[in-house]
């Protein structure tokens, strides 16, 4: 499973454990303070955004030559953008920090932060495992774009395969487009197909020539059973498939460049060689 329906929003597992995560923690804080009424969910709270904050910190300085000229895309939060081990660094150096200068909190805020870490740590494992061994190239009725069926495996051609999974109401898919539209000229060597979510292939058209958009392999899943198998329940997903059919990596929400960076990262390094004609450009 990719992602969850919260009424009319969607949210990915991954955030969806991190919310979990800091639930658990003001419950387990607040049962361990109560006897000294010392309540922690301000703490919880400055350390939860100091991780956030230090994530996206380290993410964008990990990918920074895609911001080079898109300053205000490094505040852009909306691609996803943040990494996991810069994130922990700061929150425990925080944490550790607050634990030395308020000796008062120091036991509820211990074994608040401690449970919120094991419960992420442990689902978040949990979860891996199971796609690790369930996930792959999903069997589903696609179309090209003169409604003729097309076999996902025989398109792949065993290299890697980057999946998009959109539609033409979405804006955050259409603004990610002209990204994925750069990548496909710039490695030849991974498949971009565009699996369109139950749209008529004559709107599919009409939007690529609104657009202007030259993609490859633009294809129509009228039923929207790729994103029933995957577990998606958003738009726009992205899902990374190796030369052997595995899921490697997605991402729920609107890509940049950097964040695509950050997928492809995932496929063997002699499938990216970027082709010599083509230039970085940033969104």
């Amino acid at each position: 499973m990719l992602s969850v329906g919260v009424g009319p929003f969607s949210l990915s597992v991954g955030h969806l454990l991190l919310v979990l995560a800091f639930i658990v923690a003001l419950v387990v804080g607040a049962i361990a303070g109560r006897k000294e009424r010392l309540p922690i969910s301000g703490a919880l709270a400055d350390i939860f955004l100091a991780a956030m904050v230090g994530a996206r910190i380290g993410f964008v300085a990990r990918y920074f030559e895609h911001y080079q000229d898109d300053w205000l895309g490094m505040i852009d939060i909306r691609d996803g953008g943040f990494d996991v081990v810069s994130g922990l660094a700061v929150a425990l150096l925080f944490t550790g920090y607050l634990l030395w200068r308020r000796s008062n909190i120091r036991r509820p805020l211990g074994y608040a932060v401690a449970s919120g870490l094991l419960t992420w740590g442990f689902t978040a494992g949990v979860i891996t495992l199971i796609d690790e061994q369930t996930q792959g190239l999903p069997q589903v009725a696609l179309t090209d774009l003169n409604e003729q069926p097309v076999n996902l495996d025989t398109l792949a051609q065993g290299q890697p395969t980057v999946v998009n999974l959109w539609a033409t109401w979405c804006p955050p898919c259409i603004r990610e487009m002209p990204v994925l539209e750069e990548a496909q000229g710039r490695y030849p060597d991974v498949n971009f197909v565009f699996a369109n979510q139950g749209e008529h292939p004559q709107t599919i058209k009409q939007f690529l020539n609104e657009q202007n958009l030259n993609l490859e392999h633009v294809l129509s899943d009228r039923q929207g059973g790729f994103g029933r198998a995957t577990g998606s329940q958003g738009l726009p997903t992205t899902l990374f498939y190796n030369a052997n059919g595995k899921l490697v990596d997605s991402h729920m929400g609107e890509l940049s460049s950097a964040s695509l960076a950050r997928g492809l990262e995932r496929f063997d390094a002699s499938h990216l060689e970027p082709s010599p004609s083509k230039e970085v450009t940033s969104r």
